[in-house]
């Protein structure tokens, strides 16, 4: 059930609307009217006011605030308080419409807030329950793949007939084994792409990727994006891994090995190898890709500096600029012991400037140009991506804030930079060879 675009939000939100004008006009005087205004006022600051104190001082809500937040956290605020008022001094059945209005405004309001963002389209995602079906890839063709093949795969394959026109998604069956980590994850989801789909499927790159914080690993948005790409490559595109890092939407174990729990371990020597076994993909580092939204931007970064013999391609999208930047000094006293050094031995950026130089190491970046509080951080890690050696390409999307915007604009980026490198498209002409 869309909660975006579908009747719900439309039917909450006229509900909302009528019993916000009836409890308005209760008395046809200047004094009714006079106090409606000091109601609307009041209730809008004190929504505000709430908002910025659970975000700012106790640390309730954590990472970005949308605009659109602040103006449905006031306006619900707001017909609130003319809702209490309501219940004095007037009939049974005002009384009544007053008391159901109240959690129609509330509810009001997380549709619109979640609607701005786009990041939780149906009812299910948005009360982070999983309805994808179990998805079993197909095995791979050989026990030990051999060597990655010389030639690019754009050159060498062909759809056969009846390849189907999109890619299948689901949770991975039988999940990925936290053998060695113990970290408790929740089910990962996967993308296979039409050419991965047919007899005799080539061997194709991979993307693992993770979302933000609060969310969960849902594959939809890297799904969609990968199918168009693969509708204009004969259907071709990277099999796609959505990996949970957070173990539940409201945590942030920082995806590093601490008392919060071992997400590094998780990734590198639980998913990577599995991933490796089980997926019939490309096996150099040039094929891999950790991408990641928010939380996972960051996530992506630290991964991809750290460890570029596994993750050749890097893709940070809207990314927290370090572990805890939301708390630095909390972070740095409760996970690190407030350590100094422990705590920025970690940061993505001091982990390029130690690993430098890279070798053959590919990095985007990219952040929406209303996103003011994540610009700054993003910038400051392509330079040291770029100060490393490594060949970054840093986006401001035009138009998008922390918002789905920013999620499919940063993954059309990322795509159109690696596809050719990944061998799925005919790099572009050097002016060498424009000349030749």
């Amino acid at each position: 059930m869309s909660v975006v675009d579908g009747p719900l939000p439309v039917v909450v939100w006229t509900i909302a609307g009528a019993c916000f004008l009836y409890l308005l006009v209760r008395e046809r005087s200047a004094a009714w009217a006079l106090g409606v205004v000091v109601l609307l006022i009041v209730g809008a600051i004190l929504g505000a006011g709430g908002l910025w104190l659970a975000v700012n001082v106790l640390g309730v809500v954590s990472g970005p605030i949308d605009d659109a937040a602040w103006w449905w956290v006031s306006a619900a605020s707001a017909a609130i308080l003319v809702a209490l008022w309501n219940l004095w001094g007037t009939r049974w059945w005002r009384k009544l419409i007053a008391v159901l209005a109240i959690p129609m405004y509330v509810l009001a309001a997380m549709l619109g807030i979640n609607a701005a963002y786009g990041l939780s389209p149906t009812l299910g995602s948005m009360l982070h329950v999983s309805t994808a079906d179990e998805l079993d890839p197909p095995d791979p063709a050989e026990e030990a793949p051999p060597a990655d093949p010389a030639e690019p795969l754009w050159q060498t394959w062909a759809a056969p007939a009846g390849m189907p026109e999109h890619g299948e998604t689901g949770e991975v069956e039988g999940g990925i084994p936290n053998t060695v980590s113990g970290f408790d994850a929740r089910p990962a989801q996967i993308y296979l792409p039409p050419a991965a789909l047919v007899d005799d499927a080539p061997r194709l790159p991979l993307v693992i990727m993770m979302m933000g914080q609060p969310g969960d690993p849902d594959v939809r948005f890297l799904a969609d994006v990968l199918d168009r790409f693969a509708a204009q490559h004969d259907g071709l595109a990277p099999i796609g891994l959505v990996i949970d890092q957070l173990g539940d939407p409201y945590a942030d174990p920082l995806c590093l090995d601490t008392d919060l729990g071992k997400v590094e371990t998780y990734v590198t020597q639980d998913v990577v190898p599995w991933a490796r076994a089980q997926l019939d993909v490309l096996q150099g580092p040039t094929y891999w890709t950790v991408a990641g939204f928010s939380n996972g931007g960051g996530c992506a970064a630290y991964f991809g500096a750290k460890y570029p013999e596994t993750f050749g391609n890097l893709a940070a999208i809207s990314p927290t600029e370090y572990p805890g930047v939301e708390h630095p000094d909390e972070t740095r006293h409760e996970v690190f012991g407030g350590s100094f050094l422990a705590f920025e031995a970690v940061q993505p950026a001091n982990v390029m400037a130690a690993k430098a130089p890279y070798a053959d190491s590919v990095g985007i970046f990219t952040v929406g140009a209303g996103d003011p509080g994540f610009i700054g951080g993003t910038t400051r890690l392509a330079d040291a991506a770029t100060a490393a050696g490594i060949v970054t390409t840093l986006e401001i999307i035009p138009g998008a804030d922390h918002d789905v915007e920013a999620l499919d604009g940063g993954l059309e980026i990322a795509f159109d930079v690696l596809y050719p490198r990944l061998g799925l498209e005919e790099p572009p002409a050097t002016d060498q060879q424009e000349d030749g």
